[in-house]
């Protein structure tokens, strides 16, 4: 069991957690829900070792741990897998799995014994990866799961997950989770930091929800809530209107209706109802294939619409991202942008012709955590493309960082502070913000709200509206179903490399676009609306 009792951490006149209390029993799998901001990741930080508490205590089986860093953690017992993965790129995948205790014989590493620890952890886990593989060739999903492959190979008693699914499909997240039902079976205490709140109550036995540094609610058992009655205990006083009811929260899932109807309809103005959508002006595919990835595929974005992409792992969706992006090269077909050129080759050609590249992944493709505000916003539009000249001033730079502070409602100190200070929802606001700076024409969204928290959510979908009202072709790739179905006008559900259904109006529902990612068949012309 592992008892927090009484942490308090401030920074400056801050309050990050106010006199917090925690208690996970062992084998419980614990849920530690809030907003960004609301001190979830400052209370990991501390039962880790990663910053010093204030004031309070830690106990682990009754006894008294003070961790000093990672390492003293896992030292004495407890693991935490991160939700911005610190692999090492250049590292293999087994030397990843033992960073800097990788098992010795005769002063020499052995690969054999760290082979015989980590196979059948991968094995638990449905993982098929080559060992010898450089991290950087893998795909995020295969990252993911070995970031928590590498916890398991410590034999925890205490494991910290924060946001273990947000890059992985359905299928591996019902794996992840059968194991940590096996491993809360065996004793271990899990604790479950998600902002997928369907998985929390799948997997989860309790749940503790923070809000503004404080417990709000203490160790509440998931059979007496729901996703709207957790998503109240969040948000607080924060009363949503229809339009900002974030995914997960609306009548869909417990009034019969099918999954995703009522949440889609929150979703605001549609696209086909703004004055900016001209669909004779579009961002479209044309017999694309590349080989062992997609085949023959044709789609059409037009402008002032959202259009998803939807498929399991492989099936080819993120493909047409990656050549919409320009770091995919065709073998066959052609792309042309909504303008009637043909989309260049190369990411800076690409971006040079009006397109945006919003990842989910913000440590690897979206921020510079150590640069400030003002100099990750301006790093596209004045750096990379130059378009206000070869120098440019920082108060310009500053200026313009502020306007898109206030129009995107990034919380932060000043434009000066670091990103990396940053809650994930403020560090995506500022992938946004950095994007709509060099005034896109072609938006391409790769999962942009992966693992960040329902308000944010619901503050990047308004982002989306309004570049929609603007006339802007969206594209968007997103690990969740009902997200897709929520926000877009359109999805594009893939399968094996091909399109198999395109899905709009009434047929545009969760239920709807995972029989298709899964099945492959397609839905019919009398049950899919073009």
């Amino acid at each position: 069991m592992l008892e927090a009792r009484g942490v308090r951490k401030t920074y400056g006149g801050v309050v990050a957690l106010a006199s917090v209390d925690l208690t996970v029993e062992a084998g419980s799998v614990h849920a530690l829900l809030g907003e960004n901001g609301a001190g979830k990741s400052t209370l990991v930080k501390v039962l880790v070792g990663a910053i010093r508490p204030d004031t309070g205590t830690l106990h682990l089986d009754g006894q008294p741990v003070n961790p000093q860093d990672s390492a003293d953690a896992v030292a004495s017992g407890v693991a935490v897998v991160s939700q911005e993965l610190s692999l090492f790129p250049d590292l293999d995948a087994l030397a990843n799995l033992f960073p800097m205790r990788e098992p010795r014989r005769l002063g020499l590493v052995d690969r054999k014994a760290m082979r015989a620890i980590a196979v059948p952890v991968l094995q638990e886990l449905g993982l098929e990866v080559d060992l010898d593989e450089p991290i950087i060739n893998l795909p995020l999903e295969q990252r993911q799961l070995l970031e928590i492959a590498r916890a398991l190979c410590t034999h925890p008693k205490v494991l910290i997950l924060d946001e273990p699914t947000s890059a992985l499909h359905d299928e591996a997240t019902q794996r992840l989770h059968a194991v940590l039902r096996r491993l809360s079976e065996r004793g271990v205490s899990i604790i479950y930091v998600s902002h997928h709140l369907e998985d929390v109550l799948d997997v989860c036995d309790t749940v503790t929800i923070m809000r503004d540094g404080l417990v709000v609610a203490p160790s509440v058992a998931t059979s007496t809530l729901t996703v709207d009655k957790i998503v109240a205990h969040m948000l607080g006083d924060k009363a949503a209107s229809p339009m900002d009811r974030p995914v997960g929260a609306g009548s869909g899932h417990h009034d019969g209706k099918a999954d995703g109807e009522d949440d889609r309809d929150s979703a605001g103005d549609r696209a086909d109802d703004s004055p900016h959508v001209d669909v004779s002006a579009a961002l479209e595919f044309s017999g694309v294939s590349v080989p062992g990835e997609i085949e023959d595929v044709d789609l059409v974005a037009p402008q002032g619409r959202i259009v998803g992409l939807a498929g399991v792992a492989g099936a080819g969706h993120r493909t047409v991202l990656g050549v919409a992006a320009g770091t995919v090269r065709a073998q066959r077909g052609q792309v042309t942008l909504p303008d009637g050129r043909a989309l260049g080759r190369g990411m800076r050609q690409t971006i040079s012709q009006g397109v945006a590249i919003v990842s989910g992944d913000r440590k690897r493709f979206g921020v510079m955590l150590d640069k400030p505000v003002w100099e990750n916003i301006g790093q596209v539009q004045s750096i990379g493309l130059r378009r206000h000249g070869n120098f440019v001033s920082t108060a310009r730079l500053r200026e313009r960082a502020e306007k898109h502070v206030t129009r995107l409602g990034i919380k932060t100190p000043s434009v000066d502070q670091h990103v990396g200070m940053l809650s994930g929802g403020n560090q995506q606001k500022v992938v946004f913000a950095k994007w709509l700076e060099s005034e896109p024409s072609v938006i391409l969204l790769d999962d942009p709200t992966r693992g960040i928290d329902v308000g944010a959510k619901a503050e990047i979908y308004a982002v989306m509206r309004e570049q929609a009202r603007r006339g802007a072709v969206q594209i968007v790739f997103s690990s969740d179903p009902l997200e897709l179905a929520t926000i877009c006008d359109e999805v594009v559900v893939f399968h094996e490399g091909r399109v198999r259904g395109r899905l709009r109006g009434e047929q545009l529902t969760a239920h709807n676009i995972l029989e298709v990612m899964n099945t492959g068949e397609d839905l019919g012309a009398t049950r899919t609306v073009r």
